[in-house]
This record gives structure tokens, sequence and C-alpha cells, in this order.
């Protein structure tokens, strides 16, 4: 692995209704207009299938995660509103994930944590 690689990787899976299926995409539409303005993400989509909806995200590093919650906090209020989060994971290096471990905003939410220990990013 290059441990010069701080990328951390959120990867949330939320259960949507389908009465609620649109309202939920066209918050996704703001999440990403408002996200493609943050200077630590490397690359932000909303997936669907079968009821669910999946939001695959990457930072530069831990800090660029944070910033982009507090960044979005009153959308992702909204659509957690309408929606059920029912898997988060994140994925990162060990340096950048105990960043993270204690940071309240993501604690509460019970995610699963990944090290990466081998691999590349181009």
């Amino acid at each position: 692995m290059n441990h010069s690689d701080t990328a951390v990787t959120i990867h949330p899976y939320f259960k949507v209704s389908d009465e609620n299926l649109q309202a939920f995409k066209r918050l996704a539409e703001d999440l990403i207009e408002v996200t493609r303005g943050e200077m630590g993400c490397l690359f932000y989509s909303f997936s669907y299938a079968d009821g669910e909806a999946y939001c695959r995200e990457g930072y530069k590093d831990a800090a660029s995660l944070v910033s982009h919650f507090d960044n979005v906090k009153d959308l992702l209020e909204k659509l957690n509103s309408i929606s059920e989060l029912v898997r988060l994971e994140v994925h990162g290096p060990h340096d950048e994930i105990v960043k993270l471990v204690e940071w309240p905003s993501i604690k509460q939410l019970n995610p699963k944590y990944y090290l990466v220990e081998a691999g590349f990013r181009n």
C-alpha cells in the first residue's frame, strides 16, 4: 500500500420506500451540487436498486470527510427523514480511520470500519 495515500471512502446504504423515492432522488441531486464544490471530495454519486439507495463517496483524507459532513448536515437530516440508513462502511488507511473513530457525528451512526492494507491509487 502506498502509505502516502490518505484517501477515505464512505459507503452509506439507505432503505427508501417507493413513495419517498422521488423526494430522495431530488435531495440526492441537491447533495451532489453542494458536494461538487468541496475541495477534498474525490468522487460522489448515488446508485439505486431494489428499494435501496447507495452513496459512493471518496475524500482526500479524514479531515475532508469531516468537512463534508459539516457542509451537508441539513440536507442529510432531510434525507434521513424520508429514508433509513441500514448500513454504513468507512474505508481508509489506519492513520486516517483513527481520526474518525471517536468523531461524534460519525460515531452516532455506528459505522463499520475497514482498514485499507494493500492496493494502489493512480
